[in-house]
C-alpha cells in the first residue's frame, strides 16, 4: 500500500467522522463510502461485521473503483457488490448522473469516454474531472469497478459458465475478464467461486440474489402501491410477493423472462429471482429492480428536508418502473380515469398486443407491447378496449416519437425540457408529463400541484400558492408529493406566509 498523505485538520475531522460510523456499523452510511484496510489489502463496506480495524490502517474512499485504484481487493464477508447504490441526487450534476445511468447499463461497452461525454455535451476532460471529484477514478475505472463487482457477484450466486459470467458482467472477451479479474482481485474467477460457496442459496426455478437497501423502508406502503396499479398479465402481487415480466434488449436480441422481488426486511435487503431466460442481462435486470423499489435513496436526508410530513412513515419509497415507455404508456392511459381503470386499459393492452413468455411463471404471462408495436396502431384500434379516442391518438403519437427517435425517454439529460417536449405532444399535458418524470424516470423533485389530492391538502391556495409552498421540500418534492397522497390528515403550516396575489 501507498504511504498516506499528510492530512489537514478538515480531512482529518472527516476521517474521524467516517471511522465513528464504521465502528457503529451505521446502515445509512452503507454504499456512500468504502474503507480500504491497509493491514489486510481489503477494503469493505462500512456495515462489514468483521473487526473493525484500528483508523491507523484505514483510508476512506468515496466509491468502489477508488478503493479498487488503491490496491484494495473486495471484501468476500459484507461483499461491496451488494450495497445500496447513490441515489440520483446524490451524484452530483446532472451530467454524473446520467453518466452513471449509461455506464451501468453497458455504455462504455461498445463505446469510448471520449462518445459518452459528446452523448452528454461535454468535453470528455470535463467528464473526467466530474467523475475524479464525484467517485475519486475515472469513468474507465468507474465502469471496469461495476462490471467486476457484477461479476463478482455472479460468481458467487449462480452456477453460470464463466464465458456466460463474463458476458453478463459487460466484457467483450472471457480472456479480458480474466486479466482484469486476476490484475485487480489478485484472484482467478474459479477460486473465488470456490471461496464463496453457495450453501443455501439456490432458487428452484431461476436465478438468486439479494440487494440491500437502507433502512427505514415502508414495504406495506410500497406494496399497496404497486397492486393497486398492477397490470393483468404482467404484474402479480399477493403479500410480500411481486412478480412481473420484463423485456431487455441487449447486443441486438432481445430477452424476455420474469422477475420475482420479495423482502427479507430483517437484513435490510430483497431477494431477487430471475428467470434462466434473463440470465445473460442479469445486471441490467437487477439496475431495473434498484430503479423500480428505490432501494439506493437515503431516507435519513429525505426525511430531514421533509421534516413533519415524512415523520409519520420515514420510510416512504419513490415507486419507479422497469421500462419507461411502458410506464409513460399507464400515466396516458390514467388520465381522467381511476387507478383501477387505468391498470385495466394497460392489461387489454398487454393481452392484445403483448408477448407471450415462453415460461410463465403463475399469473404473470405476457410483456407490456413495446414503443414500436404501439406506434402501428390507430386510435380506432384501441376503442374496443374501452379506450377514448384522444387519449388512444395521444399514446400512438408517443409511441411514435420514440420509436422515430423524436422523444428519448431513457437517460433524459435535462428534465424540465424533457417535460416540455412531453407536453408538445397531443393530449399530454403538465400533470401527466411531470408524472411520467416522477416514475419513468425517478427524478426525485418533481411536485404535482395541480393534482385533484394535493389541491386538497391545501383547502384555499391557487396551485401557484401551493408551488410556492412546497418549495422549502427541495430536492425531494416527488417525495413531499407521495407523503401528501398518503396523509389525509396533513395539513399546511402557518409558518410561511404565502401572498394571495401569487
Amino acid at each position: 500500500m501507498k504511504k498516506k498523505p499528510t492530512q489537514s485538520v478538515t480531512m482529518m475531522d472527516q476521517q474521524q467522522a467516517l471511522y465513528l460510523a464504521l465502528r457503529a456499523r451505521d446502515r445509512k452510511f452503507d454504499g456512500r463510502f468504502f474503507v480500504g484496510v491497509s493491514s489486510t489489502g481489503i477494503y469493505c463496506r462500512p456495515v462489514c461485521s468483521a473487526r473493525t480495524p484500528k483508523i491507523e490502517n484505514c483510508t476512506f474512499y468515496p466509491s468502489a473503483a477508488a478503493a479498487e485504484l488503491a490496491g484494495f481487493r473486495p471484501c468476500l464477508k459484507c461483499r461491496p457488490e451488494l450495497a445500496p447504490g447513490l441515489a440520483l441526487i446524490d451524484l452530483g450534476t446532472r451530467y454524473a448522473q446520467v453518466a452513471v445511468q449509461l455506464i451501468e447499463q453497458g455504455y462504455l461497452s461498445e463505446h469510448s469516454c471520449e462518445q459518452l461525454a459528446a452523448r452528454l455535451g461535454i468535453s470528455d476532460r470535463h467528464l473526467r474531472r466530474i467523475f475524479a471529484e464525484q467517485f475519486g477514478a475515472s469513468p474507465i475505472d468507474y465502469a471496469q469497478s461495476h462490471r467486476l463487482l457484477q461479476a463478482k457477484r455472479l460468481l458467487a450466486d449462480t452456477d453460470l459458465p464463466l464465458s456466460e459470467v463474463a458476458f453478463s458482467a459487460g466484457f467483450g472477451s472471457l480472456r479480458r475478464f480474466n486479466e482484469l479479474f486476476k490484475t485487480r482481485y489478485r484472484l482467478i474467477p474459479s477460486e473465488l467461486r470456490s471461496a464463496a460457496g453457495r450453501s443455501g442459496n439456490a432458487a428452484s426455478s431461476g436465478l438468486l440474489f439479494h440487494l440491500g437497501y437502507r433502512p427505514p423502508y415502508d414495504w406495506p406502503r410500497m406494496l399497496s402501491f404497486l397492486q393497486a396499479r398492477a397490470v393483468s398479465g404482467v404484474e402479480y402481487v399477493a403479500g410480500k410477493q411481486y412478480l412481473r415480466s420484463m423485456a431487455v434488449h441487449q447486443g441486438g436480441i432481445d430477452y424476455q423472462g420474469w422477475v420475482s422481488v420479495q423482502p427479507e426486511e430483517a437484513s435490510n435487503r430483497v431477494r431477487v429471482e430471475i428467470s434462466p431466460s434473463l440470465s445473460r442481462v442479469t445486471t441490467e435486470v437487477l439496475r431495473r429492480i434498484r430503479q423500480l423499489f428505490d432501494l439506493d435513496a437515503a431516507p435519513d436526508r429525505i426525511a430531514e428536508t421533509l421534516g413533519s410530513l415524512a415523520a409519520g412513515a420515514p420510510g416512504l419509497r419513490l415507486p419507479g418502473c422497469v421500462d419507461s415507455f411502458e410506464q409513460a404508456t399507464r400515466a396516458v392511459l390514467g388520465q381522467l380515469v381511476s387507478v383501477k381503470m387505468a391498470a385495466i386499459f394497460a392489461g387489454r393492452m398487454a393481452e392484445r398486443w403483448g408477448t407471450a413468455l415462453e415460461h410463465p411463471n403463475g399469473c404473470v404471462t405476457q410483456v407490456f407491447p413495446g414503443a414500436a408495436r404501439v406506434a402501428q396502431l390507430q386510435p380506432e384500434d384501441l376503442r374496443p378496449l374501452g379506450v377514448q379516442l384522444k387519449r388512444a391518438a395521444a399514446l400512438i403519437a408517443l409511441a411514435r416519437a420514440v420509436t422515430d427517435g423524436r422523444l428519448p425517454l431513457d437517460n433524459v439529460l435535462d428534465i424540465e425540457q424533457g417535460i416540455k417536449d412531453l407536453t408538445t405532444l397531443p393530449g399530454i399535458g403538465n400533470w401527466t408529463a411531470s408524472y411520467i418524470a416522477m416514475r419513468a424516470w425517478s427524478w426525485p423533485d418533481v411536485f404535482l400541484a395541480g393534482d385533484y389530492l394535493i389541491k386538497q391538502r391545501f383547502p384555499g391556495m391557487t396551485p401557484r400558492q401551493i408551488e410556492h409552498y412546497a418549495e422549502r421540500w427541495r430536492p425531494w418534492r416527488s417525495y413531499a408529493t407521495l407523503h401528501l397522497w398518503h396523509n389525509g390528515n396533513w395539513e399546511p403550516s402557518t409558518d410561511t406566509k404565502v401572498s394571495p396575489s401569487e
